[in-house]
C-alpha cells in the first residue's frame, strides 16, 4: 500500500540522486551531525531552538532527504505551537518549520527545495491550518511564505522580524493573531 509520502517522493524527488524520506530513530546521529555542520556552534541558542526543546517534532513531520547509497543528506522538522491568540481569546494551533539544512556537499540538487514542498505538502494533509518560521525571506517567499502573517506575534528572545514569516495552509487561519509563539507539542519522554 502506497502512503502519503510515496506519493511526495514521486511529485518532488522523481530523479535519482536522492529520495525524500521519514526520519528513522537511525538517522539522529547524522541529522544533528548535519545540524552542526550546517548550522554552527550557536543553533542551539537561537529562539527557535528554545521553542523546539524538549519536545518531538508534529507526527508525521520529521523528514530527510536520503542520497543512493541511504546517507541523509537534508532534514526538515515541524514543532506544534501556539501561535498567539485569535481576537477571541483562542489559542491558535500552528507549527513551526525548522531547521532545514541540506549537507554542503549536495547543495544545488534541489534537496532543500524537495523538503519544502514535501513538508507543506504533509502538513495540509494532515489538517495544519499554518507554518511558521524564522528564516531567509528572499528563499521561503517561493514557497508562500511572508512576513505579514506574523507582524502581531513574536517569538520568545531576540529575533529579526523581516525573518519571522508565515504560511496559512488554510486561508485566514492566523487573522488577527497575536502574542508569543510558544510550544504545545509532545514533550520528549
Amino acid at each position: 500500500m502506497a502512503t502519503v509520502l510515496d506519493s511526495v517522493r514521486a511529485l518532488f524527488a522523481p530523479n535519482t540522486t536522492f529520495i525524500i524520506d521519514a526520519e528513522t530513530p537511525a538517522d539522529v546521529v547524522a541529522r544533528e551531525n548535519l545540524l552542526d555542520r550546517a548550522m554552527g556552534p550557536d543553533r542551539r541558542l537561537k529562539s527557535s531552538e528554545k521553542i523546539r526543546r524538549g519536545r518531538v517534532p508534529a507526527e508525521g513531520l520529521a523528514l530527510v532527504a536520503r542520497d543512493t547509497d541511504g546517507h541523509v543528506t537534508g532534514t526538515v522538522r515541524l514543532w506544534n505551537v501556539e501561535a498567539g491568540i485569535s481576537p477571541d481569546g483562542t489559542p491558535i494551533e500552528a507549527l513551526l518549520l525548522g531547521p532545514l539544512a541540506v549537507d554542503s556537499a549536495h547543495e544545488g540538487k534541489g534537496i532543500g527545495g524537495a523538503l519544502m514542498r514535501a513538508a507543506i505538502t504533509e502538513a495540509h494533509k494532515r489538517g495544519h491550518g499554518a507554518v511558521l518560521l524564522v528564516g531567509d525571506a528572499a528563499y521561503y517567499e517561493r514557497f508562500g511564505f511572508f512576513a505579514d502573517k506574523t507582524r502581531h506575534l513574536v517569538m520568545p528572545g531576540p529575533f529579526e522580524r523581516s525573518r519571522f514569516l508565515a504560511l496559512e495552509l488554510k486561508a485566514g487561519w492566523l487573522e488577527g493573531a497575536a502574542g508569543m509563539i510558544v510550544p504545545n507539542g509532545r514533550k520528549l519522554a
